[in-house]
């Protein structure tokens, strides 16, 4: 299998669990290849919008020119999306990072699985819908907001 093949291989992953979780997700067609394609997924529930730059390496360390990058963080500015770098290493899972903590080698950035650890986290403590208050989970938020949704759309379609 080819880097490009592992590529879209771990995009598919990622992209099913932000489903598998409720987010709203697509894959960007042609990222990494066509101009103006400049993340590989954006996703994306209410009050919450992402846009994923996916990076996967068998190494405990991965290189992102600075040029792929700073297009990364134009796109998701145009179009108001929180930029996250996910980062796959392999036996050791996922990490998300905000790209200002990757380190400059001169030529790219660079994250390792050392700087994973410690400033990413792990897909449930980035992405949880679940909101902690006076320390106890609170799932009824969400539903709360759905519910009222279901109300008004109700109300709509009786008018």
């Amino acid at each position: 299998m080819g880097n490009k093949e592992k590529g879209s291989k771990y995009e598919r992953e990622l992209f099913s669990m932000f489903v598998e979780n409720n987010y709203r997700a697509v894959r960007v067609a042609g990222s990494g290849v066509m101009e103006n394609a400049d993340c590989d997924i954006i996703a994306g529930k209410k009050g919450r919008k992402y846009c994923i730059e996916v990076k996967s390496s068998k190494k405990p360390v991965k290189y992102i020119t600075k040029e792929q990058i700073n297009s990364f963080i134009i796109f998701s500015e145009i179009f108001g999306l929180t930029p996250i770098i996910a980062v796959r290493f392999n036996r050791k899972g996922w990490f998300f990072l905000n790209p200002r903590h990757m380190n400059d080698s001169g030529k790219n950035w660079v994250v390792n699985l050392e700087l994973a650890q410690k400033k990413g986290r792990k897909f449930s403590q980035m992405f949880s819908e679940k909101v902690r208050q006076n320390g106890e989970l609170n799932q009824d938020s969400e539903l709360a907001n759905v519910e009222e949704l279901l109300k008004e759309y109700d109300s709509a379609v009786k008018q």
